[in-house]
């Protein structure tokens, strides 16, 4: 991250908002120990933000700070797919962060990858499409007044459901792109001077959406319906990833330098903390035994990494 989006993150209380805090005295619960399979470059802006994982291991990762898309390999090695242009002010008009980023992405069976720009630009803040080999397209424009930041496809649908994180909605968008409409935009979706609605999935018939300055769980069924809380006092919430354990949980508290799990009940329990490497957790994925988790050193400014841990086990 440059010295500019540095300066204005701390100068917006960013360790604050993001919910830091000591570490839970609870015990880690993973089986074995953790290990950094990758560090990323911090001085080029490699934060990685959110993750889509291929059914060979290989991970589609936004890079936030230098508006980029990238894979990583199973054996570590990473290609740029993709850099987003820059707008005309650098991206300082960019609600909040005041700085362009790439954030949410999905991954099609195909290999197309859908992601999502904020720019604080009419022309380019919008949802992306990125064929295998291809260039990227904006398929949807989004406002530039907001901060468009989880993504979510329901298959079954063929849409996809974008969480606005300044304007605390959850939009709906036609798979392939198209009209966007304004799906949710219940109370509980704001923010309290921050970021409210942050990571979404959708999962069993519902959308889930984590709001980080709540520190809540969401759950909303696809038609929709209430909104329920399904977890409290969860301070910085970023992304979450199911573990197939029914609607079990794994959750990156990004302040916090924490990974929690999350039983159906509601109660989590610290799975890694910042003794495991983590430096400020961003995302989760879960492919078969190995959990995928992803830091941006967003305010620790130390080392951007992924790790891989084996999935807790009740």
């Amino acid at each position: 991250m440059s010295k500019k989006i540095l300066t204005t993150a701390l100068g917006l209380g960013l360790a604050s908002a993001l919910g830091a805090a000591p570490a839970t005295a609870a015990e880690p619960a993973h089986p074995a120990p953790s290990r950094v399979a990758v560090h990323f470059g911090l001085a080029a802006g490699q934060l990685p933000e959110n993750v889509a994982l291929a059914p060979d291991g290989t991970a589609y990762v936004t890079f936030a700070a230098a508006r980029q898309v990238a894979s990583v390999t199973p054996q570590g090695v990473i290609r740029v797919l993709a850099t987003l242009p820059a707008p005309p002010d650098g991206g300082a008009a960019t609600p909040v962060l005041k700085f362009a980023l790439t954030t949410g992405i999905v991954r099609l069976g195909d290999g197309t990858l859908y992601f999502l720009y904020a720019s604080g630009d009419a022309g380019t803040t919008g949802l992306y499409r990125l064929p295998p080999g291809g260039t990227p397209q904006r398929v949807a424009a989004l406002p530039a007044t907001g901060l468009p930041n989880g993504l979510a496809l329901d298959e079954r649908g063929r849409a996809f459901y974008i969480t606005d994180s300044v304007l605390g909605v959850v939009f709906r968008v036609p798979l392939g792109g198209g009209t966007v409409t304004t799906w949710s935009s219940a109370p509980e979706l704001a923010s309290t001077g921050f970021l409210g609605a942050n990571g979404v999935k959708v999962h069993r018939g519902a959308v889930w959406i984590t709001n980080l300055d709540r520190g809540t769980l969401l759950r909303i069924p696809l038609r929709p319906g209430p909104v329920a809380v399904r977890a409290t006092g969860l301070a910085g919430i970023d992304d979450i990833a199911f573990t197939g354990d029914g609607d079990e949980v794994l959750a990156a508290l990004n302040g916090p330098n924490t990974v929690v799990r999350i039983a159906a009940d509601g109660r989590a329990s610290t799975v890694l903390t910042a003794a495991d490497g983590l430096q400020n957790p961003t995302s989760v994925a879960v492919r078969g035994t190995t959990v995928y988790v992803f830091s941006a050193a967003y305010t620790t400014q130390t080392d951007p990494n992924l790790i891989l841990t084996p999935r807790p086990r009740c």
